[in-house]
Order: structure tokens, then C-alpha cells, then sequence
């Protein structure tokens, strides 16, 4: 991406919740950078790996860059017209609700809110939902049902300064990285501060763990509830704030029952000392923060596991102070301000309530528009579900991937296919979900466009533009007004800039509120165009220019009674599981990896880690079904199956398996691991259960195996399973092969697209016993692409091997060294990629502690491991730890 040369431009990250300042840099060639922004207080210079490599996902090969129809290059006119017409006609026909918008956390908040006011004030449908769905819902619904409105009580900063961090379903040092550091910084600090970590997995966040409680699927309920009449059991409840700014203690008391810890044990699956110890800890603990994500909410029960959190911190009264309180950590970079626009099918603007008739006339009166939505819409697996009925007939879609995210995933793109009338807004040509596009309309991306986001503390930073787009790219919120004007709303949908719709949305927050909602934002209504362009992170609510950090240290709910309410919860019935389908799957993120991976995926450095998608197996069930370390298994479930590479762990608990979510059809051959999971939601909130999918495990039978690779993206890999990756200077491919092949030197030139031409050098190895053969194919003294083969998991040194795209081969002996695959003696193999950010491997890391080196900061010293975006921390400690009792026991 070339623009115009700038320094230091402030902006805001794109990925997850943590809503990280960059300070992004254009040099003279185009060339993006950027580091972490010291005075942004949501991470004060700290950067994952992700955030760090966003420079490297600019570049894009597959950008959309016009306007298609059916596949043909079209004007913005002839798109649009079309586009208005569609819907024009659906609702005439059909109806209101005959026409549907699919978001997500990825817009911007003006974004959000144009789509928004579209459907719900000028369609009059409230079918428009979003992502967030699959991520927040479970939280969103939770807040409201306890607190009377979708409120994070508390800041970044109570995560460091309680005495006691519950993480539960969080695994902060993978997903929140920053938040992770920060958290462990305070740890170092005051040791003091107990940490403990709740999660089926023994993920890199447990490594800092005090207490790490491996319970059963689905067991947080019974452990929360178990917890909430322990409190009262040991007179640890907070009766004057209970009496003062609550209702229904005694009936969620009641449903929580009498402490049983042999009840406990069974329902949780955790040793009842563990138990015990963790109930003391919260007891004793006044200043206690629980943090909470995507294990609690991808659940049928993520509702209630949300409100069983709350009670305990109401039953306390710790909530609203320093140090104390539930805190709901979210996934996306906007998932909070799509919240506050209304983004969920079940929402008005501004946290209003779409069932409450008054709410609906004040947004109808501030809108000036001909109709409201008047019933909530359908939520997101409901929509794809009515859209394979043939009920919903225009969907638009605005950047996000459904055919990979969501639930019963080839359900989903079977609906898409047929569909009547399917566009899709993006940034790239070719994703999961938008070759099914009649009408494709290229998005700005990160860098390009501007606006606004909201962070999981409620902290509103901007996004901000300092590269031209590409092509004919347009900002979402343009492209959606630009449909209202087309469908007769001009005077509603004139917008001039992204600060006219932020003054609006603004406006609305305050308008009639006078302290009746929590999200109020009205004294950023009348910014200037430069204080708009020149935003700097404030936290609402913002009233007369003053915000606050915390809500309901002293009440102040939004509730009718103006109290918070008690839920009564009831624990799930355990997953059924049977002979076909004996195992539990487990889905979620990985360190480097976002979402799809169709941003990442394009940075070789976030592919150093974890190249392909895999399965954590544990290794009594490896065992059980024949299953050994790198082979390639296979996953099923009633829906679907996965091919996917076998890890053999003990980091996951026996009888489950986990696999990561991200790999796509443009990556790898079969791993879109949602086609696996059901749609079964939780009842109250909508959210899809991700967490929790009965299935089974069994060996594919190989033939062979290889790895591969070249300068060029690999065309047509034609294996049984691939997984394709960038790496510096060309790409990798890991494959194999259900069926014999016999001529590899005509396979690796048709993988990479060669033909043979003067110049062009072929250096062949084979084995006629081990049936192992490597190939190596020149071009003068470059190295066009490589090939290694073996009937078991190909064994090189895959860090060496993909650094040699990048070097020059003078010479027979020379070249012949690529056929090695692993470096030659005296030079000191790095092994698996740890710090991706200095390339550091396992083995030197593993050598450095065994040096001396027993300390994270020692090896970062030595090595720079760790030193720059400190998401590989964890990991490095754990080699430390695996020295040191390597060395205890050689002693």
C-alpha cells in the first residue's frame, strides 16, 4: 500500500477487545510500521504479536478494489441501484423482515450505527445482527437481566490492582495478550496478588496460575453456585449492600442450594481440596476481580453462567470499586460499540430496549423516521436458518465470514448459496463467504478508514486514517447511506464525513436520558471536525466532557426498582455423550492467528508459531484410537469433519479434544472446525454453544507425508491434507497423501507452477528402502521450491528449511545442503518458532536455560526472546521450568 510519507500517526488497533494505541509509521516507499502508543491508556505501549505485524497484512494480493455484479467489474452507481432495488422489492413483496443485515465487531462505530438506523428506523425490520453474537451475547444479556442495562462495571486497572483474579473461560495470554502482560506485570510486582485460572485446558494463561481449576465442560454454574452458598454458609455476604441496591437474594440462595462438596466434585469434575481452596480464597479476599470471555458465554448456558458470576460479586457487594468487580472481557476490537449503537438484533441505538415502547418512540422521534422496528429480529443462527427457508431473500453482509465462524458451518453456506440476493461488503476478492456474492463491494480496511471504537473498559478511541485506499474503496457507513438515500431517505443519510454520524449517535445518547441510561456519551456531541479528527480515548460515560470509571459501588442500577437483581440459576444437564461420539470437542483461539486468518494468514510472521491447524489429543485417548504425535487425524461430529494434525498433550484433560478455529478453505484442505458444532444456542441470549460438541477421533490412513516450499503461493495442492502458509520470502505447505505418487519432481513442479527452461537445476534424493525423497529445483543460484517426503511425518528443521527462499546457492555442495534439511554441523538448529518476533526457536531457548538463562528477563536478554511483544512469555517460561527439572533430575 503506497501513500504519502507520515510520522507517528495515532490510531487504534484492529483486533481484539483490549483497544491497544498504535503509533503507525509510512516510510518513503509506502511501507507501513508501527509500535505500540506509550500514552494510550489502554495499553501504555504494549503490543501483542498481531498488533505488531499489522504493517505486514497491508499488502494484499486478493484486494477487492471495484464493485462486482455476478462476478463482472461494475461502477459504485450500477451497484448500488441494484443493491436499492433488491431491498426495494424484497419488502414490497415480502415484507420488512424479507431483507436482513449480518455485521460485525470489525465495523467501525459509525458504521454500526448507519446500519442500524437503516434497518430498525427506516426498513423497520430488527433483523440486523452481527458476530458478536458467537462472542458478547451471553454477557450482554446477563448485564441486563442483573443490572438493567449492558454495563461493564469496572477498568483495565482493577484487573491489576484486586488481591485476587478469577479468569474464567479465559485464556488472556493467547486471545488478550496486553491484558495478559499487564496482569502479569502486577503479579511481579506484588507477588502477593493470587491468581486462579478456570478452564478445562492448562493453557499458557495457567502457567502463571496460583490455582488452576481444570473443571468439566459447562461445570462453572455449579462451582459459581456452590461459591454463592458457601458466601452465605460462612457469613461472608454483604447484607447491607444486599438489603440497600439488591433483590431476589433469597431466591437465588435458594436455587443455589446447601454447599454439597461431594455434589461439587461430581458436577465440576475438580478434587474437592481444590474446591475448598478456591471458595477460602474468595472469602478471605475483599479486593476480587472475575474476569470472564468465551468460555463462559459460548454456551447453552452462558446466560446463567454469567449471572451465577454476578451474584457472587453482588452477594459481596464488589462491584464498582477499586479492585473489585465481574468484568467481561470482549473479543472484538468493536463488539462494545456495536453494542451501543444497537448492532444486535435484539437492541435499539444507544443501550435503549427495543421492547419498550417508550424507548422506541424517542429513537423514532430523534430519527425522524417513517417507521421502528417494533419486535426484535432474528439473531444470528436464526437469520442463516430462515435464510435456507427461503424467508430472508437480500442479505448483506459487512465484513465478517460466516462460512467459517459460524455454527453447523456448510449449513450456513449451503443458505448463502440459496439465497436470492446476497452482497457482501470486504476488503478482499475471495473469502469463504464472499465468492458466494452476487454483488461484491470493496471495503477501506485498517489504515484507510476512520472512526471510531470501543474497548472492553467502555474506552472510545479513534481509528484513524492514514493511507489512501485502494481501488474504488469506500467506507461501510458511506456505502450503507448511500442505500438509504437510494431507497428515499436522502435528508436521513446525508452524511459528509464519519464526524457527522458521531455527533448523531452522540446526540442520541443524551437525548431524553437525563441519567435514566448508562450509555450517554452527549458531551462529545458538538466536537469540532479537528477535535473529532484529533479524538483522544476517553471512557464513558462522557456528560458535559467529565466520564466516569466505574458504575453501582453505591447502586445506581438501571433496573425499574432501580435495584439489581438476583437470578436464580439452575446448573445444565451434562452433554450426552455415546459409543459414536465419545469424546467432547473444544474450540478457540491461538496466539497469532485472528479470527479466519484473512488478515493474518497474509503475515509469515504469525504463521512461525502454529502453521497448521491441529488437534490437542490427549494422550490416553491418543492411545485409545491409534493415534500418534504428527500423524493426521480426523474429527467428526454428527455435522461435519475436520483433517487436521495430531497433537498429542496432556494440556488438554482426557476424554476431550481441542481444535483452533481459524483455518479457512483458502488456507488448508478441511479444518473449518464450526462445521463441526452444532446449532444449539443458549436459550436466553441466542450465543451458539462453541465449547462443547460431542465427537469422535481416528487415524487417516497416509500414504505419505511431505512438506514443501517455494517462492510462490502453491497452486493446486491435490493432497489428501494441505495447509498452505506464507513464511519469509515465499510460502510453506505441509501435505499428505492417501494414494501412492510416483513422480514428486512433476508434483513439485505443478505445486509451485514451474516448467522446465534453461537455466533450471534439479537436485533429486531418493531412498529406495525409506521410500523418502527430497527435491530441490534452482533457477541459476536461487532456489525455486523445495520437496520432502517420508511415509511418516516428514522430520526437517522446518525454521531452517523456510529461511533458505531468502539465501543465495553458489555451487553443487551448496545446494546440495538444501536436500539435507536441517542445518549442517556446528550450526545450532533453532527448533519450533516460540518468539515469532525474533525468530527464536524452542531448542535455543531450551539451551539458554540450560546455560544459566532461569529467568524469562534472562533469556530475553540473551536471545531477545519475549522483548518486544511479550506474547511468547508464557511459552518461554514454561521451556524454563521443563530445563530446571530436566537439570533436578540429572542431579
Amino acid at each position: 500500500m503506497k501513500s504519502t510519507p507520515s510520522k507517528n500517526v495515532k490510531t487504534t488497533c484492529t483486533y481484539c477487545g483490549v483497544g491497544c494505541g498504535i503509533l503507525a509509521t509510512v516510510d518513503d516507499q509506502g511501507d507501513v510500521s508501527v509500535k505500540g502508543d506509550p500514552d494510550h491508556p489502554a495499553n501504555f505501549g504494549r503490543l501483542c504479536s498481531k498488533g505488531i505485524n499489522l504493517g505486514e497484512t497491508m499488502d494484499a494480493d486478493n484486494r477487492l478494489l471495484y464493485p462486482e455484479i455476478n462476478g463482472q467489474r461494475a461502477s459504485w452507481d450500477q451497484s448500488l441501484d441494484l443493491i436499492a432495488s433488491k431491498f426495494t422489492e424484497a419488502i414490497k413483496e415480502h415484507g420488512p423482515d424479507s431483507v436482513a443485515i449480518y455485521g460485525s465487531g470489525q465495523l467501525l462505530t459509525e458504521d454500526y450505527y448507519v446500519a442500524n438506523k437503516l434497518m430498525k428506523g427506516f426498513v423497520g425490520s430488527a433483523n440486523i445482527d452481527t458476530n458478536s453474537r458467537l462472542c458478547m451475547a451471553s454477557s450482554v444479556m446477563g448485564h441486563i437481566r442483573a443490572f438493567g442495562s449492558d454495563t461493564v462495571p469496572g477498568t483495565y486497572e482493577d484487573l491489576e490492582l484486586c488481591d485476587l483474579l478469577v479468569l474464567v473461560g479465559s485464556n488472556l495470554a493467547w486471545c488478550h495478550p496486553v491484558l495478559f502482560q499487564r496482569i502479569q506485570a502486577a503479579k511481579d510486582a506484588r507477588p502477593e496478588m493470587t491468581i486462579v485460572v478456570i478452564d478445562p485446558r492448562r493453557t499458557a494463561t495457567a502457567e502463571i496460575a496460583d490455582l488452576h481449576l481444570a473443571l468439566n465442560a459447562d461445570g462453572d454454574t455449579a462451582l459459581f453456585n456452590g461459591l454463592l452458598s458457601y458466601l452465605q454458609a460462612n457469613d461472608a455476604v454483604d447484607h447491607t449492600y444486599i438489603d440497600n441496591y439488591t433483590t431476589g437474594f433469597t431466591s437465588a440462595a435458594t436455587a443455589a442450594g446447601v454447599v454439597n462438596f461431594n455434589d461439587l466434585a461430581r458436577q465440576t469434575g475438580l478434587p474437592k481440596p481444590q474446591i475448598r481452596k478456591f471458595y477460602d480464597l474468595y472469602v478471605s479476599t475483599p479486593k476480587t476481580v472475575t474476569a470472564f470471555s468465551q468460555g463462559v458465554n459460548q454456551s447453552v448456558s452462558g446466560t446463567d453462567k454469567v449471572n451465577s458470576i454476578l451474584n457472587c460479586h453482588l452477594a459481596t457487594g464488589r462491584i464498582g470499586k477499586v479492585g473489585m468487580g465481574p468484568f467481561s472481557i470482549t473479543g472484538q476490537p468493536n463488539a462494545m460499540g456495536g453494542r451501543e449503537v444497537g448492532g444486535l438484533a435484539t437492541q435499539l441505538a444507544a443501550h435503549m430496549k427495543l421492547d419498550d415502547p417508550d424507548h422506541r418512540d424517542l429513537v423514532q422521534e430523534y430519527w425522524k423516521s417513517p417507521v421502528i422496528a417494533h419486535k426484535a429480529g432474528l439473531k444470528a443462527v436464526d437469520l442463516f436458518q430462515a435464510m435456507a427457508e427461503g424467508k430472508i431473500k437480500v442479505v448483506w453482509i459487512l465484513s465478517t465470514n460466516p462460512v467459517v465462524s459460524m455454527p453447523n458451518a456448510d449449513f450456513v453456506q449451503n443458505a448463502l448459496q440459496q439465497c436470492d440476493f446476497v452482497i457482501a461488503s470486504d476488503i478482499l476478492s475471495l473469502t469463504d463467504t464472499v465468492k458466494h456474492a452476487h454483488v461484491k463491494l470493496p471495503s477501506l480496511g485498517w489504515g484507510e478508514k476512520q472512526g471510531t471504537v470501543t474497548n472492553s473498559e467502555r474506552r472510545i478511541s479513534l481509528q484513524k486514517a492514514f493511507l489512501k485506499g485502494p481501488g474504488d474503496a469506500k467506507a461501510d457507513w458511506w456505502q450503507l447511506a448511500e442505500i438509504g438515500k437510494r431507497m428515499g431517505f436522502e435528508e436521513a443519510f446525508d452524511y459528509a464525513m464519519e464526524a457527522d454520524v458521531f455527533a448523531e449517535h452522540a446526540g442520541l445518547s443524551g437525548y431524553k436520558n437525563e441519567g435514566s441510561r448508562d450509555f450517554d456519551i452527549s458531551g462529545l456531541a458538538n466536537m469540532t471536525v479537528d477535535e473529532y479528527n484529533d479524538f483522544q480515548p476517553v471512557q464513558w460515560p462522557v456528560n458535559d466532557g467529565v466520564s466516569k470509571a466505574r458504575f453501582f459501588a453505591e447502586g445506581g442500577f438501571y433496573t425499574q426498582t432501580g435495584k439489581a437483581n438476583f437470578l436464580p440459576v439452575k446448573c445444565p444437564e451434562p452433554r450426552g455423550l455415546n459409543e459414536e461420539y465419545p469424546l467432547l470437542l473444544n474450540t478457540g483461539r491461538i496466539r497469532d492467528q485472528w479470527h479466519t486468518m484473512t488478515r493474518t494468514g497474509l503475515a509469515s510472521k504469525l504463521s512461525a508459531h502454529l502453521a497448521e491447524p491441529f488437534a490437542e489429543i490427549h494422550p490416553l485417548d491418543a492411545k485409545a484410537y491409534g493415534i500418534s504425535d504428527a500423524e493426521i487425524a480426523c474429527v467428526e461430529s454428527a455435522y461435519g469433519t475436520v483433517i487436521v494434525r495430531a497433537l498429542i498433550t496432556d494440556r488438554v484433560r482426557a476424554g476431550s479434544v481441542f481444535v483452533p478455529i481459524h483455518w479457512n478453505d483458502q488456507f488448508s484442505s478441511k479444518a473449518r472446525v464450526d462445521a463441526l458444532v452444532p446449532s444449539r444456542v443458549d436459550p436466553h441470549s441466542g450465543q451458539p454453544a462453541f465449547k462443547n460438541t460431542p465427537v469422535k477421533i481416528y487415524k487417516s490412513e497416509i500414504k505419505h507425508f511431505a512438506y514443501a516450499i517455494g517462492l510462490s503461493e502453491p497452486i493446486n495442492p491435490g493432497a489428501y491434507y494441505w495447509s498452505k502458509s506464507k513464511c519469509p520470502g515465499g510460502w510453506q505447505v505441509e501435505l499428505a497423501f492417501d494414494r501412492d505418487v510416483t513422480d514428486w519432481q512433476g508434483y513439485l513442479n505443478s505445486l509451485w507452477g514451474l516448467s522446465p527452461s534453461s537455466g533450471i537445476e534439479t537436485l533429486v534424493y531418493e531412498d529406495a528402502f525409506s521410500k523418502e525423497n527430497r527435491i530441490a529445483i534452482f533457477e541459476n543460484d536461487t532456489l525455486l521450491g523445495a520437496l520432502y517426503v517420508s511415509k511418516t511425518p516428514v522430520e526437517v528443521s522446518r525454521s531452517w528449511v523456510k529461511d533458505l527462499l531468502r539465501q543465495q546457492f553458489v555451487g553443487f555442495d551448496a545446494k546440495n545442503t538444501v536436500l539435507a534439511g536441517r542445518p549442517g554441523q556446528g550450526v545450532e538448529e533453532k527448533g519450533p518458532i516460540i518468539c515469532s518476533c525474533f525468530d527464536v526457536g524452542a531448542f535455543q531457548i531450551s539451551h539458554a536455560a540450560e546455560s544459566g538463562c532461569r529467568t524469562v528477563e534472562a533469556v530475553g536478554s540473551e536471545l531477545s526472546a519475549g522483548t518486544n511483544c511479550g506474547s511468547c512469555r508464557s511459552e518461554i517460561q514454561v521451556l524454563i521450568n521443563q530445563s530446571s527439572l530436566e537439570i533436578q533430575a540429572a542431579e
